[in-house]
């Protein structure tokens, strides 16, 4: 493996963790995460289309029809990453979310190379391979569980949530409050978000079953952060095939946003039509911070990178490294609050389970 790869995947792993918390701004100034997913992956989409331009790659456009239709569909799975991610990270916290993202991606990837889908060379499963995946699954289970609600800490909350006292720019609701005023969280299927987006609110407390009501919520959270993480390398695999079909990465890029984009815009307007989902709000999206707009330069550089390199050192490794820069960063901005995210506690235990998780990572990279 080439030096310079490791640094490279490193850092835009770590840069998904500010993508996720971009979104999340986009998605409460809207009221609407359905609204802010077709936002970015609207952005990233003209981002890749410009780029393509400018090295005079649109010409592999032509080339499309000729390509085998399961090799365009890469870009569903930045919908569902997107998606994933604007309803976990407020709810979830960046340690706990990461780590799902994670566990999905290791377990997805692992199969990817085990039975060689996707038309990805196939590798023999090994011993270590199988102790990394126990090794993943264990630490995300310690993050997850070992998470304390900070309700004394207190974060600035998202653009256009305003609490008793402040002015909507200064806000900074706890953890808990966050957790009230985000947008509802969405099931783990991607045509589920429709009816997701306009649920009603859970129980109060106190009320009857609002304790259970709390735990399966909690539970379909984390396994769409799961399958949130797990379309990455599905993703990845196939938009590797359609940059052998076109030969043109930035075009490969943008067709895979263009898709994207398509497919949310779809189920925004199915969302809005059938059900009580709220209409997005544009006029709040001028208090949208600065780094709050990077969700979609963000994604296109991750997905280029991504189908770029994963057939140049393998779905594993590729996986491996953004996953180890997703980990570090997300535990940075969840002790420090940054990127107006509730701050929350590493306690003992979840650093453990970080450890245990990247032990699991290198298990499976390394051997």
């Amino acid at each position: 493996m080439q030096a310079w790869v490791v640094p490279l995947l490193l850092v835009v792993g770590g840069l998904l963790t500010v993508q996720a918390a971009a979104n999340v701004q986009l998605s409460t100034a809207m009221r609407s995460p359905l609204g802010a997913s077709t936002l970015q992956l609207a952005l990233a989409s003209v981002l890749l289309l410009v780029a393509a331009a400018a090295v005079g790659g649109l010409g592999a456009f032509g080339m499309v029809p000729g390509v085998t239709g399961w090799h365009l569909l890469g870009g569903l799975g930045s919908a569902v990453y997107i998606t994933a991610g604007i309803v976990a990270f407020p709810r979830l916290g960046a340690l706990v979310t990461v780590g799902l993202f994670i566990t999905g991606q290791m377990l997805a990837s692992l199969l990817l190379d085990t039975l060689g889908l996707l038309e990805v060379t196939a590798e023999p499963l090994r011993l270590a391979a199988v102790l990394g995946v126990l090794a993943v699954l264990a630490g995300a289970a310690l993050i997850t569980r070992a998470q304390v609600p900070d309700t004394a800490a207190t974060a600035p909350t998202p653009v256009g949530v305003a609490t008793k006292g402040a002015s909507p720019a200064n806000a900074a609701p706890t953890g808990a409050q966050t957790e009230e005023l985000s947008p509802p969280a969405v099931s783990p299927a991607t045509p589920a978000a429709v009816s997701a987006t306009s649920a009603p609110r859970p129980a109060v407390s106190g009320q009857p079953g609002a304790p259970a009501q709390r735990v399966v919520g909690r539970r379909l959270l984390v396994a769409f952060a799961m399958v949130g993480g797990a379309v990455l390398p599905v993703q990845g695999a196939i938009n590797a095939q359609l940059r052998l079909d076109l030969g043109a990465p930035l075009v490969v890029a943008a067709l895979s946003f263009l898709l994207a984009t398509a497919a949310m815009a779809g189920v925004l307007v199915l969302a809005l039509r059938l059900t009580r989902a709220p209409r997005p709000q544009l006029i709040p999206l001028a208090t949208v911070p600065w780094w709050g707009w990077l969700g979609g330069l963000v994604g296109a550089v991750y997905v280029t990178a991504v189908f770029l390199l994963i057939p140049l050192i393998g779905v594993a490794p590729t996986v491996a490294l953004t996953v180890a820069g997703q980990q570090l960063v997300s535990a940075a901005v969840d002790h420090f609050g940054l990127l107006r995210l509730p701050r929350r506690r590493i306690t003992g235990a979840r650093q453990l389970g970080v450890a245990t998780l990247l032990a699991g990572v290198a298990l499976l990279q390394f051997t």
